[in-house]
Protein backbone atom coordinates (compact mmCIF):
# COMPACT_ATOMS: atom_id res chain seq x y z
CA UNK A 1 0.00 0.00 0.00
CA UNK A 2 1.26 3.34 -1.01
CA UNK A 3 0.88 6.95 0.87
CA UNK A 4 -0.62 8.35 -1.97
CA UNK A 5 -3.63 5.89 -1.37
CA UNK A 6 -4.05 6.55 2.18
CA UNK A 7 -3.03 10.15 2.58
CA UNK A 8 -5.63 13.32 3.45
CA UNK A 9 -5.93 15.24 0.56
CA UNK A 10 -6.85 17.72 1.73
CA UNK A 11 -3.92 20.21 3.15
CA UNK A 12 -4.16 23.07 5.15
CA UNK A 13 -1.53 26.05 4.11
CA UNK A 14 0.21 29.03 5.44
CA UNK A 15 1.87 31.68 2.87
CA UNK A 16 5.22 32.28 4.07
CA UNK A 17 4.62 36.05 4.35
CA UNK A 18 1.24 35.93 6.04
CA UNK A 19 1.59 37.06 9.87
CA UNK A 20 1.56 34.24 12.51
CA UNK A 21 -1.44 35.42 13.96
CA UNK A 22 -3.24 34.59 10.51
CA UNK A 23 -1.92 31.25 10.13
CA UNK A 24 -2.52 30.57 13.97
CA UNK A 25 -6.40 31.49 13.50
CA UNK A 26 -6.08 29.46 10.38
CA UNK A 27 -5.41 26.58 12.75
CA UNK A 28 -8.05 27.26 15.05
CA UNK A 29 -10.65 27.76 12.46
CA UNK A 30 -9.72 24.35 10.96
CA UNK A 31 -8.99 22.42 14.01
CA UNK A 32 -5.38 21.64 12.85
CA UNK A 33 -1.74 21.93 14.32
CA UNK A 34 0.09 21.79 10.92
CA UNK A 35 0.25 24.20 7.76
CA UNK A 36 2.34 23.61 4.98
CA UNK A 37 3.54 26.75 3.60
CA UNK A 38 3.61 26.56 -0.30
CA UNK A 39 5.26 28.33 -2.66
CA UNK A 40 3.68 30.33 -5.88
CA UNK A 41 4.01 27.24 -7.48
CA UNK A 42 2.37 24.44 -5.10
CA UNK A 43 5.51 22.86 -3.79
CA UNK A 44 5.96 22.84 0.08
CA UNK A 45 9.06 24.76 1.65
CA UNK A 46 8.34 24.47 4.81
CA UNK A 47 5.70 23.21 7.90
CA UNK A 48 4.29 25.27 10.61
CA UNK A 49 3.23 23.62 13.89
CA UNK A 50 1.17 25.08 16.81
CA UNK A 51 4.23 24.33 18.81
CA UNK A 52 6.53 26.61 16.57
CA UNK A 53 3.84 29.27 17.34
CA UNK A 54 4.14 28.17 20.75
CA UNK A 55 8.03 27.55 21.24
CA UNK A 56 8.88 30.24 19.14
CA UNK A 57 6.76 33.02 19.23
CA UNK A 58 4.34 32.99 22.29
CA UNK A 59 8.07 31.16 24.21
CA UNK A 60 10.39 33.97 22.69
CA UNK A 61 7.77 36.65 23.44
CA UNK A 62 7.37 37.81 19.43
CA UNK A 63 4.51 39.66 18.83
CA UNK A 64 2.20 37.40 16.11
CA UNK A 65 1.18 40.02 14.39
CA UNK A 66 4.27 40.99 13.25
CA UNK A 67 6.29 37.94 12.96
CA UNK A 68 5.93 36.33 9.70
CA UNK A 69 5.62 32.51 9.35
CA UNK A 70 8.95 32.32 7.37
CA UNK A 71 10.59 33.83 10.46
CA UNK A 72 9.61 30.39 12.58
CA UNK A 73 8.52 27.95 10.32
CA UNK A 74 10.60 24.93 10.31
CA UNK A 75 12.55 24.83 6.65
CA UNK A 76 14.40 21.42 6.89
CA UNK A 77 11.43 19.93 5.28
CA UNK A 78 10.91 16.07 4.33
CA UNK A 79 8.41 15.25 2.12
CA UNK A 80 7.36 12.13 0.58
CA UNK A 81 6.69 10.85 -2.81
CA UNK A 82 2.68 9.37 -3.32
CA UNK A 83 3.99 6.15 -4.69
CA UNK A 84 6.41 5.38 -1.54
CA UNK A 85 5.31 2.39 0.65
CA UNK A 86 3.52 3.24 3.98
CA UNK A 87 6.21 1.11 5.57
CA UNK A 88 9.16 3.45 3.86
CA UNK A 89 6.70 6.55 5.47
CA UNK A 90 6.85 5.16 9.06
CA UNK A 91 11.01 4.88 8.81
CA UNK A 92 11.09 8.28 7.37
CA UNK A 93 8.73 9.69 10.55
CA UNK A 94 10.42 7.91 12.85
CA UNK A 95 14.47 8.87 11.59
CA UNK A 96 12.79 12.60 11.33
CA UNK A 97 10.92 11.56 14.86
CA UNK A 98 7.78 13.33 13.39
CA UNK A 99 4.35 12.19 12.80
CA UNK A 100 3.48 14.08 9.72
CA UNK A 101 5.03 14.17 6.13
CA UNK A 102 3.58 16.10 3.63
CA UNK A 103 3.05 13.71 0.28
CA UNK A 104 4.13 15.13 -3.01
CA UNK A 105 3.45 14.14 -6.61
CA UNK A 106 6.19 13.32 -9.10
CA UNK A 107 6.87 17.10 -9.68
CA UNK A 108 7.18 17.52 -6.41
CA UNK A 109 3.70 19.71 -5.87
CA UNK A 110 2.21 18.82 -2.20
CA UNK A 111 -0.78 16.50 -3.00
CA UNK A 112 -1.98 15.55 0.88
CA UNK A 113 -0.24 15.14 3.98
CA UNK A 114 0.22 11.55 5.78
CA UNK A 115 0.25 11.01 9.20
CA UNK A 116 1.09 8.44 11.97
CA UNK A 117 -2.47 8.67 12.40
CA UNK A 118 -3.82 7.81 8.83
CA UNK A 119 -1.13 4.70 9.14
CA UNK A 120 -2.20 3.17 12.04
CA UNK A 121 -6.32 3.64 11.34
CA UNK A 122 -5.45 1.81 8.28
CA UNK A 123 -3.55 -0.94 9.54
CA UNK A 124 -6.21 -1.77 11.86
CA UNK A 125 -8.51 -1.76 9.55
CA UNK A 126 -6.66 -3.98 7.27
CA UNK A 127 -6.06 -6.56 10.15
CA UNK A 128 -9.91 -6.68 11.12
CA UNK A 129 -10.82 -7.41 7.97
CA UNK A 130 -7.96 -10.42 8.19
CA UNK A 131 -9.29 -11.26 11.38
CA UNK A 132 -12.73 -11.72 9.76
CA UNK A 133 -11.63 -13.53 6.83
CA UNK A 134 -9.27 -16.56 9.34
CA UNK A 135 -12.92 -16.22 11.58
CA UNK A 136 -15.00 -17.59 8.30
CA UNK A 137 -12.51 -20.16 7.31
CA UNK A 138 -11.52 -22.07 10.62
CA UNK A 139 -13.68 -25.23 10.15
CA UNK A 140 -16.61 -25.60 11.82
CA UNK A 141 -17.80 -21.69 11.77
CA UNK A 142 -20.75 -21.57 8.89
Amino acid sequence: MTVGKICQRNVDTADALESVQTAAQRMGTRNVGTLVVMNAVGRPTGILTDRDVAVRVVGRGRDPYTTSVSDVMTVELETVPDELSIEDALRRMRSREVRRLPVVDHEGHCVGMISLDDILTHLVQEYSVLGRLLEASRPGVE
